[in-house]
């Protein structure tokens, strides 16, 4: 090292330097850089928030309100509010900070597949349905929660709990849903009993819905209930178990009401799934904008570019097993 330094002491260029010596001249560069005199000062970035801004983000993030909820759904919720106090990741290095990022679930890891393949553009399209278990008020005692959810806007469109599951059951709450908010072009589930059912086989047929199943044992094609059951048993207010079946059912109702209209869901550009089944995620959007507009103006250093970020976009497509060919796949 000290014949390269003397080297180019000496007017020789870095590169033949390096060359005679042996050494890199990124090597000589970082140790001259560890060896240059004078203490070294550290530059606060402009756009930084203050102690007292950050504290402030802590306060609302632990507030009775958000304490349980995640920042990216406090983030959309304080926008509609036409507050901004600062990004997602902002939100997520704070907590950091204070030891409260945590994950709380266990991740399921499945395999990539490619059949089924369904595509949605608009909401009424495509729905997905499955039955989940509920914990009775014994071991061994179960209720059967039927759930089924527009695939495009998220939007649960039924939601019954039964004592137990039969195909009839499955076609009375289709025939309920269907009369509400409309017959739509494909019905998914997986290759349960109640789901390749007599009854519910008759009545798509009657009414000329296209019928998808997913593959045997895997899961991930039909993820979109999935998800959401996860959602539901994971969440804070879940109980161990339910007292009785009507216990069951006005928790679900309850549970229902508030995802559909309260929960800003990731997949649809933080909107609800209420927003975007009804065509009200527009004035959302504008809402929105006009929030980080005026975050914009007020501090300028804190936002690198003018757009809105990419999570607040509506997605303009929802699939199940999207192909990789550049060719559209109907629904």
């Amino acid at each position: 090292m000290g014949a390269y330094t003397e080297l180019t002491a000496a007017g020789v260029t870095t590169r033949d330097a390096a060359g005679l010596t042996g050494v890199s001249r990124a090597t000589a560069t970082r140790r001259r850089a560890r060896t240059a005199p004078g203490p070294r000062t550290a530059v606060e970035p402009a756009n930084r928030l203050s102690r007292v801004e950050r504290e402030r983000v802590l306060e609302v993030l632990n507030s009775d309100e958000f304490v349980d909820q995640p920042p990216a759904q406090v983030y959309a919720t304080l926008l509609e509010r036409g507050v901004y106090l600062c990004s997602i990741a902002t939100m997520y290095r704070i907590l950091a900070a204070a030891a409260q990022v945590k994950e709380r679930r266990r991740q399921a890891r499945h395999p990539a597949r490619a059949i089924p393949e369904l595509m949605a553009d608009g909401s009424g399209q495509v729905y997905t349905w499955d039955i989940t278990k509920l914990p009775g008020p014994a071991k061994g005692v179960y209720y059967d929660a039927y759930v089924m959810l527009d695939v495009y806007s998220r939007y649960i469109v039924g939601a019954h709990v039964h004592a137990r599951e039969s195909g009839p059951l499955a076609e009375e709450m289709m025939k309920e849903i269907f009369g509400v908010h409309g017959v739509p072009t494909v019905v998914h589930a997986d290759r349960g009993t109640s789901m390749t059912s007599k009854p519910v086989a008759a009545l798509l047929a009657d009414l000329g819905v296209t019928r998808s199943h997913s593959r045997p044992s895997v899961s991930n094609d039909n993820p979109y209930s999935e998800a959401w059951f996860k959602t539901l048993k994971y969440a804070p207010v879940f109980p161990d178990r339910f007292g009785s079946l009507a216990d069951a059912r006005a928790f679900m109702a309850g549970f229902v009401e508030t995802y559909n209209h309260g929960h800003r869901h990731t997949g649809i550009g933080l909107h609800t799934p209420a927003d975007v089944h009804y065509g009200h995620a527009a004035t959302v959007s504008q809402q929105r904008s006009a929030a980080l507009a005026a975050a914009r103006a007020t501090h300028p250093e804190r936002f690198s570019t003018t757009a809105d970020p990419k999570i607040l976009a509506l997605p303009t497509h929802a699939w199940i097993n999207q192909p990789t060919a550049a060719e559209p796949v109907a629904a």
